[in-house]
């Protein structure tokens, strides 16, 4: 599908190619995953304190979450000012993250696009309560699969490593809710693996998600909700 950016607030008129698989994340740094030692460490009483995203998620143990989700420029800065030119945003454009966490991108985002509409949702409360102040009154505690936003109002949505932490039927409605509330480009990040190592790799990482497949179950699962938009994935190699 083709689509203009004539009149989505954005100021690039070349014609953007969607529902491409496309890693926008290339410029963030990246670090050597202790995967089997975490593995053997990950018991399900972890996941399912994770899966609250509470404070045990953001700023407790590691087997729990980050231990210490704390900003620092170096993390967003080129990935957003990429994001950013890939997508010709201009300080007329209205962006959404969905799975802000603290609103670290959305703060880089402000600081690149001045003006622009910032929006964020999270279903955490505590990473909302806990959000970087300059950016804390646009976080809306809200879940995926029910954005409280009109029809086609955001030039683009990002969903990153968020949308597989819902169960199936919910990680479908937000794909569509997402579909909903856009009226030119999303890119979405979700847990995934090519091969049978990058299968038993992701088993072992994985603390929150409970909805993960293989890359080619994926696209057929965008083909099943009519999702349009651009996507990437995590790998736990």
């Amino acid at each position: 599908m083709l689509i203009s950016r004539e009149s989505c607030g954005c100021s690039n008129k070349i014609l953007h190619i969607m529902k491409q698989e496309i890693d926008l994340l290339k410029f963030y740094p990246q670090s050597k995953r202790p995967v089997e030692e975490r593995g053997k460490l990950i018991k399900e009483g972890d996941r399912a304190i994770a899966r609250k995203f509470d404070k045990e998620y953001f700023d407790g143990d590691r087997l729990t979450g980050y231990g210490g989700y704390n900003y620092h420029p170096r993390f967003w800065t080129d990935t957003v000012k990429h994001i950013v030119e890939f997508y010709g945003l201009t300080s007329e454009s209205k962006i959404l993250d969905v799975g802000c966490a603290k609103g670290f991108m959305m703060h880089d985002l402000s600081l690149a696009l001045p003006g622009a509409e910032i929006k964020g949702i999270d279903i955490s409360k505590y990473a909302r309560d806990h959000a970087k102040a300059e950016i804390k009154d646009n976080i809306h505690v809200a879940s995926a699969n029910n954005l409280p936003f009109e029809e086609n109002y955001f030039d683009l949505v990002i969903a990153i490593n968020t949308l597989h932490n819902l169960p199936i039927i919910d990680c479908k409605e937000s794909f569509k809710e997402i579909s909903r509330v856009t009226k030119a480009n999303a890119f979405v990040v979700n847990d995934a693996w090519r091969d049978l190592d990058g299968k038993q790799s992701m088993l072992k990482w994985n603390l929150t998600a409970l909805t993960y497949m293989s890359c080619n179950e994926w696209k057929d699962f965008f083909e099943e909700v009519g999702y349009e938009g651009d996507y990437y994935w995590f790998f736990a190699e």
